[in-house]
């Protein structure tokens, strides 16, 4: 049997939560993987054994943590990490990279931050929980995207319910109103060309006020997440449609086709033409014609369907 399971989610298209990417993996002693940064949000929960893992924190120094059986560490979009497995008991671990309007919310209040990395546990039962959620997650890729993004909302809340560092909801915050009016006007016109200045303008908030709060709540600035959205929208329409690159970069506002590559590029790493080639949604092949000619097509006799259903 392998002793790694790894899956991409599919789907690029939501914006409160989505997943990149998820699995599982025993490793084998002083296996180790960095030093490296990541786009989105990686969580690892460790099943047995134990491990190292060094991180940067906001003033830019490396730490090192040692993370044992029925912990976890998180790694932060941007944060330079490096985690290696022990070389007498190397560490089993399942993992999830995740981002999303509700992924920063949801960290702040397990209390996991960039200079508090790693998950300790409160509750043994909802650890528990939370491996068989993560592991359940690694073993279903088959599933649709809609029911693995519910079992990832679960993961979410089970770190938030069962970490140590668990802090309080704030409720009615009217950064959080601005914050829903910014993304709805995101949602509505990202075809257009729209600026920070005119989501900011239509929030009734100064630029760099709005981009403070913007960041505090998202975890990117507004600039990126217009990008991130546009980008999203662009990968769909290239998976689901035959439209040319030029029309789809008209489609998420970026009438020069040269600056649309260069920001897909910039978020999913290979420019879209080459995704297209690697993502392009393919339609079964049809099935064969009804026909004498093709006994195996003809369907059963009534009484015959209505024995075999029962």
């Amino acid at each position: 049997m392998s002793n790694l399971l790894f899956s991409i989610f599919p789907n690029e298209r939501f914006v409160d939560l989505g997943l990149y990417q998820y699995g599982w993996e025993q490793c084998e002693p002083l296996h180790s993987y960095g030093p490296s940064a990541r786009n989105h949000y990686l969580f690892h929960y460790v099943i047995s054994g134990t491990g190292t893992l060094q991180s940067t924190d906001s003033r830019g120094l490396t730490n090192t943590y040692q993370i044992k059986s029925g912990e976890g560490f998180l790694i932060y979009p941007k944060q330079i990490n490096t985690y290696c497995a022990d070389e007498e008991h190397p560490w089993e671990y399942a993992w999830v990279e995740f981002d999303g309007l509700k992924a920063k919310e949801a960290l702040e209040l397990a209390g996991l931050t960039y200079d508090q990395p790693v998950y300790h546990s409160n509750a043994r039962d909802l650890s528990m929980e939370l491996q068989n959620e993560m592991l359940y997650i690694a073993n279903h890729s088959d599933q649709s995207p809609f029911h693995l993004i519910g079992h990832l909302y679960l993961v979410l809340d089970l770190v938030v319910r069962s970490c140590a560092f668990r802090k309080r909801l704030r409720t009615g915050r009217l950064q959080d109103f601005y914050i829903r009016e910014a993304t709805s006007f995101i949602e509505q016109n990202f075809q257009n060309e729209i600026g920070v200045e005119d989501i900011a303008a239509f929030c009734n908030l100064n630029r760099s006020y709005f981009g403070k709060i913007f960041r505090d709540a998202v975890g990117k600035t507004p600039q990126e997440f217009l990008i991130s959205y546009r980008m999203s929208k662009a990968a769909e329409l290239l998976k689901l449609t035959e439209l040319s690159i030029q029309d789809i970069g008209n489609a998420v506002g970026y009438p020069n086709q040269l600056h649309f590559s260069r920001a897909f590029k910039t978020v999913y790493g290979i420019p879209p033409r080459q995704w297209r080639a690697e993502n392009a949604f393919r339609m079964p092949p049809a099935e064969p014609p009804l026909s004498p000619q093709n006994p195996a097509a003809v369907p059963p006799s009534d009484s015959a369907a209505h024995h075999k259903s029962r």
